[in-house]
């Protein structure tokens, strides 16, 4: 699987910047080969490089819930040295992304119904709050790349395309939280969907992508009317979708 993502370059004082460069990254997680370069803005340092093929790999659900992988494992599967490999667990695991299984294993926290409860109250807190705060700084620019990533999303859910939905999902909701100038909560926010992020890589292999949470086309018009009001509500629909759809495949089994 290929991702590419934008990094910014760090802001002191903005920690939710700090994930990324601006530049496009490619990045094959599943290929042997060398790191693709981040053109633009210099080269990245290897365990940064490594730490973003890592956190890509949870957040896209490549390491399922409950897998255990080992570090020599993931230094052969990136082709990378052990130290950039570890200095990136240490990273993920204090975010809690991953937990330390012993014998120099890792893997992805499986999670339950209460986490699932936690997780949603804090993203339906935090995530219209950060909605509300971008409608005004949102330009015509950013509403047509904001059109343009859900057109993305729609594509990928046409051809049952479980990666791209989950990276064009995840780029939608990221952009208009970059825009909403409140790097506390938005640092917060992306650390809550590492946690989300592999559960719901299940729930859409299990189900597919014909009947995903969707509350997108409301937020387009909210954000072309400005109207905050409409906008948080919105926003407030559609992770409360995500949400129940993990509930429900947890309750399941």
């Amino acid at each position: 699987m290929i991702y590419t993502f934008t990094l910014n370059a760090p802001v002191q004082g903005d920690p939710f910047r700090n994930y990324f460069r601006r530049c496009d990254v490619k990045v094959d997680v599943n290929s042997a080969s060398k790191p693709a370069r981040a053109h633009d803005a210099g080269k990245l340092p290897a365990h940064q490089l490594v730490y973003e093929k890592l956190r890509m790999m949870i957040l896209f659900g490549d390491l399922a819930p409950g897998q255990a992988v080992t570090i020599q494992g993931l230094t052969d599967q990136l082709n990378a040295g052990m130290t950039p490999v570890r200095e990136a667990l240490r990273r993920l695991i204090a975010e809690g992304a991953l937990t330390h299984q012993g014998n120099r294993r890792v893997s992805v926290p499986v999670l339950t119904r209460e986490g699932a409860d936690e997780l949603g109250y804090m993203r339906q807190s935090l995530e219209p709050e950060l909605t509300r705060r971008a409608v005004s700084r949102f330009d015509s620019a950013r509403l047509q790349a904001l059109n343009d990533c859900d057109e993305d999303l729609n594509r990928a859910i046409g051809q049952g395309d479980i990666g791209g939905y989950l990276a064009s999902n995840y780029r939608f909701h990221r952009m208009i939280y970059e825009a909403a100038a409140a790097p506390i909560m938005a640092a917060t926010v992306d650390r809550l969907w590492l946690r989300f992020g592999p559960s719901l890589r299940v729930v859409c292999g299990r189900f597919g992508t014909s009947n995903l949470p969707d509350k997108h086309r409301d937020l387009l018009d909210a954000f072309a009317r400005r109207d905050e009001n409409a906008a948080a509500n919105a926003m407030a629909e559609d992770v409360a979708q995500g949400v129940n759809q993990i509930q429900s495949a947890l309750l399941d089994g």
